[in-house]
């Protein structure tokens, strides 16, 4: 532990490696936690269905105890990874980040269905990330703190990027961290990490309120909400207003970009956590100085 905390260039490249293997586990993430949800929706909804007509349906319901028994378990670890198309169990050395992808030409080795560069990509997207964290902050409790901040808001943006969800299994625990490492100070106050926690739930609670009121439709969803309180109680109630504003900007960018290449509708609904994750990241570690920057520009 000692020679990392000391040299910094082995500190980043341990920081890029190891996080080039979580990278991998939060493809089975991103791709899982929305089915196991969803699974578990279905089975609530048939839970209660099954208790309103208990004493009409008493065979059926025997009978799918007996099928949710022999169900097989899906979960994280459970069951292991397969080809979606031929089933092809996937070995240990066919699932080496990036490298794997590339020996096997981002082919299955047993049908030849084509794997997305997507899974690389999150795998390299989610080490460099955090290699940056580290460093920028050092190998310390800030610079950990704000890798596993990466991790969870990579998760978050590729599952709203596919199914615009931000579940509360991420936001929440997201925020409760953001206000136990704020309570040793490490980026905020305690105090300006609470206020940034309820400063960010309510301003884009009133926004989507007056928006539906205003229009009759739902401009976000209350995942956006949990999101932005998260960031508020990471980075502080003052930093609030730079993540919006990059929020915005990164979304107008990403937005424009989309129509023109991708020939994206402007009806077709644009995902905002993406937008609130890497906004929130970028202030996190710039905040200070384009805050600084901004003032200078106008001369303040």
């Amino acid at each position: 532990m000692i020679p990392i905390i000391n040299d910094p260039a082995l500190a980043i490249a341990c920081a890029f490696l190891f996080s080039l293997c979580v990278g991998s586990f939060l493809n089975v993430v991103i791709h899982r936690l929305p089915i196991m949800m969803t699974r578990e929706w279905e089975k609530e909804i048939f839970c209660y269905l099954k208790e309103q007509e208990a004493k009409q349906q008493q065979e059926e319901q025997e009978e799918q105890e007996e099928q949710e028994e022999q169900e097989e378990i899906y979960n994280l670890s459970v069951p292991a990874s397969t080809c979606p198309k031929c089933a092809h169990r996937i070995r240990w050395y066919e699932n080496i980040p990036v490298i794997s992808w590339i020996f096997l030409g981002a082919r299955c080795s047993s049908c030849g269905l084509p794997i997305p560069f997507r899974y690389p990509f999150v795998e390299l997207f989610t080490a460099i990330c955090s290699a940056y964290a580290v460093y920028v902050f050092g190998f310390n409790l800030i610079g950990l703190s704000v890798v596993v901040l990466t991790w969870v808001l990579v998760c978050l943006i590729f599952i709203d990027i596919d199914h615009q969800l931000l579940p509360d299994r991420l936001t929440l625990p997201l925020l409760w961290l953001g206000l136990f490492v704020n309570s040793f100070g490490l980026f905020s106050s305690l105090e300006h990490a609470v206020y940034g926690a309820m400063a960010g739930y309510l301003s884009l609670w009133s926004i989507y309120w007056a928006f539906k009121l205003l229009t009759g439709k739902e401009g976000m969803g209350y995942g956006d909400f949990k999101l932005l309180a998260a960031l508020g109680a990471w980075a502080g109630v003052y930093q609030l207003p730079l993540i919006i504003l990059l929020s915005s900007l990164v979304g107008a960018i990403i937005g424009i970009a989309m129509m023109l290449f991708k020939n994206h509708s402007p009806q077709n609904p644009i995902p905002f956590g993406p937008y609130l994750s890497i906004a929130g990241w970028i202030a996190l570690i710039w905040g200070d100085t384009l805050t600084t920057l901004y003032l200078q520009l106008i001369r303040i």
